[in-house]
Parts: C-alpha cells; structure tokens; sequence
C-alpha cells in the first residue's frame, strides 16, 4: 500500500525487521524513515532511539506509521524524536502529502545548512576580522575560528566576552565609542604580541530591540600603512630640515622664473625674506654682476628653463644683495621635471665662496648625484646605470663570469595612473622600488630609467639559475597589494632578462635585447619574465607589421567583426551574440585576437578599436532586428575604454545613429576595470544603464574582485571565464568555483552566462547548477555577420 502511495516521492526502500533496517542504512542514507511500532526483534521505539543515538542518522526525519491510536503511543513516539505520527489505517492522499511535506522541509534544511557553509568559507577568506556581540558585549560569532589575529581560537557558541578575545586597549576604545542609532569608524592602537599594532574599527548597531543592541565590529589591520604614513611624514620633515639648515642658498621657481621657494640661508644672503619675494622673477630678487666690470649677467636660472639642462653660473661672479653689499658666491641652475619629462620650473643653488672651499666641493657632490640619480625614487638612473653597466661587463669579461640584466615594466601602469592621478602613480612608483630594492643584495644595482621601467644589474653571476631564482621572486613579490588613498591595489610586472656574454657583445646590445625579452613577456600575458632568445628580434619586427597593419585597418574601417552565438542552455535556441574584433593580415590570414588586442592597448588604439566595433555590432543589430530577430548582441570594453570620458556618448550616438532599440545593446566589461576606482565606476555604470543597454561582467572571477564594491554596481549578467569551466568536470576546485560563482550571481539577481562550453556533460552540469546560458564550440565558434543570420534564420 506505501508503495502505491508514495509512488513519485521518491525511491523506497523497504525493511521486514530492525536487523535488516541496520545491515542496509550505511548503503542507503535515506532522506526520510517510515518507522512501524510493533516489529519482530526490536520495537519502532528501541529503533528510533538507535537511530537517534549514531551520528550518522540522527538527522534523518522519523515518521511513525502504526496502528496504535493512544494518546500515549504518539506522546512516546515524539518525544523519541520522530516528526509525526500516522495512524492505520491511513487516508493515502494525507498520507502521501504529509511525507512530500516533510521531504521538502528536509531538503530545505539541507540547502540552508549548504549556504551556511558556504557563507562561512566566504566569511573566513576575506582579510578582515568580523565579530558580532550581543549589549554585554558577549561574543556571538567571529570569522577568527583559529585565533590568527589575537591568539583566542574561538566559536560563536562559546559566547565568550570581549575583554577575553581582544586586547584591553581595543576593547575599551570599542565600547566607549559604540553607539546605539550610529556607525562609528576610528583607529586604535593595540599591542599584540609585545608589537604595536594599528586597527581600523568599524562599529554599527544591528538588530535593535527597544533599549536592547547587537553590534557589528569589523576591524582591518592598518599597521603597515600607518607606519608608512609616519615614515613618510619622517621622510618629508626630513627634506624640510634639511633645506632649512644646509649651508647653501636654494631658490626654487616656476616655469617663468618666479619664485616659489627660498631657503633660510638664501634669504640671508639676498636680503629677501620668501614672504616678500614670493611670486617675483628672480633675477629682481638675485641680481648677478660681473666682479670685475659690474656689468649685469643674466640669471642662469634662466638659461637652464630655456635649454632645459644644467648650467653653472659664469665665473666671477657676484651677488648684489638687498641692502647693496656685493657678495662672491658660486652656483648652479638644474630644470625641475615632472614623470612626462616636461620642464615645470628649476631650482637654484648657491653659496658664498669666501666662506669655504669645502662648501663648493660639498655643492658639487650634490650635483653629481643630481645628475645621476632619479629624482622620485633617488634610484642610480640611466646615465649611473650605463657607467656601471659598462664597468660591470668588462670585469666579467676579464674573469670569465656572467652579467644578468632584468628590464622590469609595471603592467597596465598607464591605466592606473590616468584614473588615480599622477600623485598616486608616484607613490606608487617609490613603493615598487622600496619592495625591488628589499629583495635585493647590496651588490646589485637597482636603477630606474624613468615612466615605470626598472633595471637590475646583477654581477658576479655564474649561472643561469640565480637570474631565474631573482625574477621568480620579483614577479612573485608584486603580488602582495599596494595601499593607495585607502585603497587596496594589486599589480604585476614583466621582466626581461638578458645576460652578458651568452645573449650581447655590448651594453647597447644587452640594454635592447632586455627591452626586446620585456615585450615577450607581456606578449605571453604579462605578469612573469623571458629570457631573450634569438626569436626575439623576429618576434619584435612581426610585432611592428602587425601595429602597421592594425592602424592601416582601422584607417580604411575594415577591421572585422564576427559573432559567436549565445544559447539557452535547455531549449538551445540563440539568445545573444557576442561581437568579436578580426584583423585581416596582408596575406589575407586572420591574425589572433590574442596578438593584436594588447597590441591596441600598448600602442593606444584599444579607444579607437573598440568605437569601431561597438558601431558595427550596432549596425549588425539593427540588420537582426529587420529580420525578425529581437536578439541582443554584447560587445566588450577594454579597460581604458571604460575609463575614457566619451564612452557614454559613442554608445548614445551609435543607438541613435542606427536606430537601435537600447535592450538590443549589451557591454561586456572585465570585473578589472570595474575595480580600479569604486566610485568613479558607480557613477559610470549608472549612467551607461539610464541609456537603457544591459551591462555584463566579463571573465568573472580571473581578477582581483571585491564583493563589497561588487554588490553596488548597477550591472545585469555576470560571465563566467572559460577557464573555469573547461576544467569543472576533471578539477574540484573549479567545479566549486563554478558552483559558486552561479550561487553568487543568483544571490545578486544577475544573469549568468557561461563561456567556453564544448561537451554536452559541460552542457549537462550547468544546468543542473542553474547557468541559463552559455557560449562556445559545443555550439559555434565565432562567424561571420553573414554566418551569423544564417544560424538564426535557420532556427527561424
């Protein structure tokens, strides 16, 4: 009769005693058990309580099915653990329903238990503590389950107090600053295993009751920026002092030759306090002579903006102070220049030489280093870098060892100091040459050539290996964030390597060979080094048809777009398209996407590229539509693209150019670009989506997303890269990537598409997970526009 009953629940499975129950449970696991109260051997009862007594079946859901109807029977049977009680005989129809009840509230115990987990993985990978306590500050949960933070490993049920888990200092600046209505975000110092450490607290209330609250205390450690904050303050007091008390004279001015900066001893030595000769020309504030005629010379402050190098003043020289006292002095005149070498004022140096000769030789010597050294980072720069370059080669000619050259260039540097701003770029800049300099003996050189190159010079090399081993460890490195204006930024560098005398007879050589190893390896994909190789030069002159080929293409509109079809993945009918750039080489062949799009961001047409595309995507729409095709077609935006201030506008002309209905666009932007600058990318996202288009995350999950920025973009589909899912059946670990990225986007209201479906069983596990959508060469590789309305007309 249950048989009948019960048929579509599920698979049953029927036991005729207890013993056989027990032998067949550790096989099946069952998600419900029917339980009868009188049987041979062993009670309904006794068993349940067996049940209820192993771990491995103490959560499976108990029905007892029996023919007793005492009060009693059933009082027993609850208080045993079973969730309901059924009498014989039994209607089937209530029977059947009260079981599917039961079956589902299981199921939803499972899922809840599984999100749980799920939330808990997520919670404890994130670099921030998150604590939650109840108005006795009393613990109620803690993502530090180890105690990695303050050395208290710890659960939520051990409702533990404050003062138990954190140090004393932070729970007292907590609790004096909480609030019961307000967030409340401070600093606070701790000690922490005997060291100093710094927290960013973040405190609000949480579940208010009346006068009774909960509070969420997240709190970030902020002690390595806080040191750099103090050692940079250091760094510029330091400066500050320093000119303030050098025996030399500084005048500092503007492109035009006012002044902008005057020293204690200038103002001495002129007569001028800064106050007053602040915005005047200098040569009114330093008025020069000859000694001997008294004829007036010209500043050479002047003649260094002009010809934009250094220059010394003429010999004989004197200075006519304020209140007409002549004075011999001695000086220099060096351009100040910004990251773009452009001149933007220059500084003046000088001194009274009837004081000491030692002063001119001290004068000197800072010159030299001047001359030598970077400006920003106070690295040896290209002409300190040649000398010793050219030195280091012929010692190691003469003791027959080997000389390793590394040209190290920051990836997308370009990208991030447009949207940060040059400020920030060089912070930046003097941060990777602190972290390159940390790795390094002290018989290397580290030197920068300027803009966000970097070059070592290893000496003393006898193998192959060393070099290897010090680029390994530099590329590994980069990967450790920056801190920028509170931000969190991460980076990753190409290097070079060319060794003197296996790869260059000379400096030039080695230096160019370095240079060429550098664009392999951001031809390969960046974030790692190359060797050069004989290959190389041919590599690098293919690489400069290629650029003639592409400007000549996007000259005469010919780049070519091709579309790849997107399919549902259970009716598999075509949804959408994406629109992919070709280029056409002058053999006719096409040449890879993957060669010439960072060829287009390198050389600065990626904004002039992807503007072509997105009118012919629009332009192939507008065609689809006419042909009774309402199918949107997506069309990818380059980082730089994103950032470009025109980009609304390219997409409202194109819309408007071709009379496109809007929901017929779609942008694919990498989750990269969405993360450079929060705000900014808020604003931009809501202005593209006021336009009407949907907005995509392309490649989720390949970058460095934050959830919490994330969760305020204004975006519609999120795609998963191919990466993961070409591996989701063989790898675990990509298969739960997946599986959460899905999850995520669900959670989110996005619509998910998968890229680079090739199998059926691919096909098969997304839509068990709940992908809707996918792409790939399970269905069509990218087509032709002509290719393209053919798929569709056919489905038609």
């Amino acid at each position: 009769m249950l048989k009948d009953i019960l048929h579509g629940c599920g698979q049953l499975f029927f036991a005729e005693s207890a013993k056989e129950a027990i032998e067949r449970l550790p096989n099946l696991l069952p998600d419900i058990i029917l339980l009868d109260i009188v049987m041979p051997e062993m009670d309904g009862w006794a068993m349940c309580e067996y049940l209820k007594n192993d771990v491995r079946y103490a959560e499976i859901p108990i029905i007892f099915i029996t023919g007793h109807d005492e009060q009693e029977f059933e009082k027993l049977s609850l208080e045993l653990g079973g969730i309901d009680f059924i009498n014989k005989p039994f209607n089937p129809k209530i029977c059947k329903l009260r079981v599917q009840n039961h079956l589902k509230l299981h199921y939803q115990t499972k899922l809840i238990a599984q999100g749980r987990e799920q939330l808990q993985k997520m919670v404890k990978q994130v670099p921030v503590l998150i604590t939650y306590w109840d108005v006795d500050w009393r613990n109620l949960f803690s993502n530090d389950y180890l105690g990695t933070w303050f050395g208290v490993p710890h659960k939520p049920e051990d409702n533990i107090g404050m003062t138990t888990i954190l140090p004393h200092e932070l729970c007292q600046a907590i609790q004096s600053q909480a609030t019961n209505n307000d967030e409340v975000n401070f600093i606070v110092e701790a000690k922490v295993n005997g060291r100093t450490r710094h927290y960013q607290v973040f405190q609000s209330p949480f579940q208010q009751t009346g006068n009774t609250g909960r509070y969420l205390v997240t709190l970030i450690d902020v002690s390595e920026e806080k040191e750099a904050k103090i050692a940079l303050y250091s760094e510029k007091e330091r400066l500050r002092i320093t000119l303030n008390s050098i025996g030399d004279a500084v005048i500092a001015t503007d492109e035009q030759g006012c002044i902008t900066f005057m020293n204690p001893i200038a103002e001495r030595l002129t007569g001028w306090r800064f106050c007053e000769a602040n915005n005047q020309k200098i040569d009114s504030i330093m008025p020069l002579q000859d000694a001997n005629t008294k004829r007036p010379l010209i500043n050479p402050l002047y003649l260094a903006l002009k010809e934009q190098r250094i220059l010394t003043m003429a010999l004989n020289c004197e200075l006519v102070a304020r209140s007409g006292a002549t004075i011999a002095v001695d000086d220099s005149a060096a351009p100040i220049r910004n990251l773009d070498g452009e001149v933007i004022g220059a500084i003046m140096v000088f001194h009274d030489v009837s004081e000491a000769i030692a002063t001119a030789m001290a004068m000197a010597s800072k010159m030299s280093h001047l001359a030598n050294h970077d400006q920003l980072t106070n690295l040896p720069n290209r002409i300190l870098l040649q000398d010793r370059l050219s030195v280091a080669c012929s010692a190691a000619f003469a003791t027959n060892e080997k000389v390793g050259l590394l040209l190290i260039d920051i990836d997308h540097f370009k990208y991030l100091n447009d949207s940060l701003g040059h400020h920030f770029g060089d912070e930046l800049i003097c941060l990777m040459a602190k972290r390159l300099k940390a790795l390094l003996p002290e018989s290397y050189t580290l030197a920068r050539l300027g803009g966000d190159e970097f070059v070592i010079l290893m000496t003393g090399i006898n193998s192959h290996e060393s070099i290897s081993g010090l680029a390994d460890k530099i590329v590994e490195n980069m990967h450790e964030q920056f801190k920028l204006a509170e931000q969190f930024y991460s980076v990753s560098v190409s290097v070079g390597v060319s060794i003197f005398p296996d790869d260059a007879e000379d400096t030039e050589q080695l230096m160019r060979h370095a240079d060429v190893a550098m664009y392999r390896a951001k031809q390969e994909g960046r974030n790692r080094y190359s060797f050069f190789s004989d290959d190389l030069e041919a590599a690098l002159l293919q690489r400069h048809q290629q650029e003639k080929t592409l400007r000549a293409a996007l000259k005469d509109n010919n780049i070519l777009v091709y579309y790849q079809p997107k399919y549902d993945l259970v009716s598999e009918r075509i949804v959408g398209a994406e629109a992919l750039a070709r280029l056409q080489g002058e053999d006719g062949e096409i040449i890879s996407p993957a060669q010439f799009i960072p060829l287009a961001e390198e050389s600065g047409l990626i904004l002039e590229l992807g503007e072509q595309v997105l009118y012919k995507a629009c332009s192939e729409a507008k065609r689809l539509l006419y042909n009774g095709a309402n199918i949107p077609i997506s069309v990818n935006v380059a980082a730089a693209q994103f950032n470009s201030p025109e980009l609304e506008q390219h997409v409202q002309k194109a819309l408007s150019e071709y009379g496109l209905p809007s929901f017929m666009l779609e942008l694919e932007i990498t989750e990269t670009a969405l993360m450079i600058d929060p705000q900014l990318t808020k604003k931009k996202l809501d202005k593209l989506k006021s336009l009407g288009i949907s907005i995509s995350i392309d490649d989720f999950g390949t970058g460095y997303s934050s959830l919490s920025y994330l969760k305020t973009y204004n975006v519609d589909i999120m795609k998963i890269d191919m990466s993961f899912i070409k591996d989701m059946l063989s790898n675990k670990h990509d298969y739960e990537i997946v599986k959460t990225i899905i999850s995520l986007g669900q959670s989110m209201g996005l619509h998910l598409v998968a890229e680079g479906v090739e199998t059926r069983d691919q096909r098969r596990a997304l839509i068990k997970l709940g992908c809707p959508t996918a792409q790939g060469y399970l269905y069509s590789p990218p087509v032709t526009a002509e290719q393209f309305l053919s798929l569709i007309k056919s489905e038609q």
